[in-house]
């Protein structure tokens, strides 16, 4: 069963001022263990970042899908909730979805997630939106249960059964990512330890 996680790389960055900085970046990998993802991780970023980086958190994240935009490289984490069906004899569920979309800004991630989700046969809410840290998605592959391979997000064939995006769409397939409303998303994390003491950029970790 493949998966999100969020995986914290520390690395020493060259920033646009030609200066040095030891900073911390999360990106966004599908992978079935904790152990499949730093090892997906290293084998991504190894052509990207120069030099060595270390994993420093994995954390399991429960996106439902992920709308990819072409023309904006920002993304913004968007909680949508609605009521389940029921049994006659049964109350009526809250379940709340994460979703991931690039956007310009809070209205433009707000108008894509309405535009992305219009054929969904629910009446949902939006009742939160924010900027998420997230610097990279790397998305699943049809060959990722049998081996580590590069494949860049923009090459990633869309698919969807529920929704006609414009964007792309990405999936962590075999996924059970519906919550309940008191139990938003589980989080498992890995902290490994680092003494590097030197300057770093902290980003907050995904709830």
């Amino acid at each position: 069963m493949n998966n999100w996680f969020t995986v914290k790389v520390k690395y020493t960055k060259q920033l646009d001022n030609g200066q040095f900085k030891r900073v911390s970046e999360p990106y966004l990998l599908a992978a079935m263990t904790f152990t499949d993802a730093e090892a997906r991780i290293y084998e991504e970023l190894g052509s990207i970042i120069k030099g060595e980086f270390n994993v420093i958190g994995i954390t399991r994240t429960e996106i439902h899908d992920i709308f990819a935009y072409d023309d904006a490289d920002v993304w913004y984490k968007v909680k949508i909730t609605y009521d389940s069906e029921a049994a006659d004899d049964e109350k009526a569920k809250k379940v709340a979805q994460n979703f991931l979309v690039s956007a310009h800004s809070v209205k433009d991630a707000f108008d894509r997630i309405k535009e992305s989700l219009s054929t969904l046969m629910v009446d949902f809410q939006i009742p939160s939106i924010i900027v998420s840290p997230i610097v990279e998605i790397f998305p699943y592959t049809e060959n990722l249960d049998r081996e580590i391979e590069r494949r860049p997000i923009e090459n990633v064939t869309a698919f969807n059964d529920d929704v006609t995006p414009k964007g792309k769409v990405f999936s962590a397939p075999g996924s059970d990512l519906d919550d309940d409303f008191e139990d938003e998303e589980e989080e498992i994390e890995e902290e490994i330890e680092d003494a590097d003491s030197e300057l770093e950029d902290d980003f907050s970790d995904e709830d």
